[in-house]
């Protein structure tokens, strides 16, 4: 049973990084990779398509599946690859594992939506060309975020632009400060749970 299991979790490894090979180059769609891309996208797009039907994982024009697909592998390929090596597992580990995978999808989103927002604050300020293709696309990720950012924390109240930009970087990197820590602690109990 272990010797299958580390099977499994190298397997389930090796599909990561297919997968993960395959966003990276459906970011570059202008270019043709020829057979290797088609033969990729057979082996990845399947398992990724069963994620893009879920409407919650797209803010906006960010498609969040891929990441939500990545997690899932990560909570499958980290229990085989316990299973493998210590020959069973627990549910507080399963619990953990899950709450962890979850969080750092989660922390990686704030994160990415506070620098973006942080980036547009930066050319506001610096008064940078705002109809760069650059700054279009930094403005057209941002909007949604601080529209329903204000609409939470200000109730549609009217706010200068700028003082809406600052508050919602603070809050984003608040509340990845607040709940990476509440995370940990809740971890560390899970982890005592057999």
């Amino acid at each position: 049973m272990q010797l299958v299991m580390r099977i499994v979790g190298s397997v389930l490894s090796l599909y990561s990084i297919i997968i993960f090979i395959r966003i990276m180059l459906s970011w570059w769609s202008g270019f043709s990779f020829g057979r290797f891309y088609d033969v990729l996208r057979d082996i990845t797009d399947p398992y990724l398509h069963w994620f893009r039907r879920f409407t919650f994982l797209r803010l906006g024009n960010i498609d969040l599946s891929p990441i939500a697909a990545l997690a899932v592998l990560s909570i499958a390929n980290n229990i085989a690859l316990v299973i493998g090596s210590v020959g069973h597992i627990t549910l507080g580990f399963v619990l953990a594992l899950a709450l962890q995978v979850i969080w750092s999808a989660l922390s990686f989103v704030l994160g990415f939506f506070a620098v973006i927002i942080g980036l547009r604050l930066l050319a506001y300020v610096m008064r940078s060309n705002i109809y760069n293709p650059f700054w279009q696309i930094i403005g057209s990720i941002s909007e949604p975020v601080l529209y329903r950012l204000n609409r939470i924390l200000f109730r549609n109240r009217l706010v200068p632009f700028v003082h809406s930009m600052v508050i919602a970087v603070a809050v984003l990197v608040g509340l990845t400060t607040v709940i990476g820590w509440g995370v940990k602690v809740l971890t560390g109990i899970l982890l005592t749970v057999s």
